[in-house]
């Protein structure tokens, strides 16, 4: 999917290091890190980042990744409690997720 939106090779491959890798703009950093931000337990975004996040995007910009961002965290989450798998749409070109552990 992501190569369809124009994401290169190299930066799927560099996802998990994109704070260093040479294949992400300086905006896409940032975004990755609000990404990452929003991810987090408990979610913190700190006045730094927001300040950074604002030199590369409007509000309405920041709005929509925000959302994106939660909405993803919450599918993922939602899920997990029911312990729904992919269905296979993408051929195995994702990344694994460790196996589902009831609590």
């Amino acid at each position: 999917m992501g190569r369809k939106q124009g994401i290169s090779a190299e930066q799927i491959f560099d996802l998990n290091q994109y704070a260093a890798s040479p294949h992400f703009s300086a905006r896409e950093k940032v975004a990755l890190e609000l990404a990452d931000a929003i991810t987090r337990e408990p979610a913190n975004v700190s006045d730094e980042l927001f300040a950074r996040l604002e030199q590369h995007f409007t509000y309405p910009e920041l709005v929509e990744l925000s959302a994106a961002a939660a909405f993803e965290n919450f599918r993922a989450r939602f899920n997990r409690v029911f312990n729904i798998s992919s269905a296979g749409f993408t051929e195995g070109a994702v990344c694994a997720l460790p196996a589902h552990r009831a609590p």
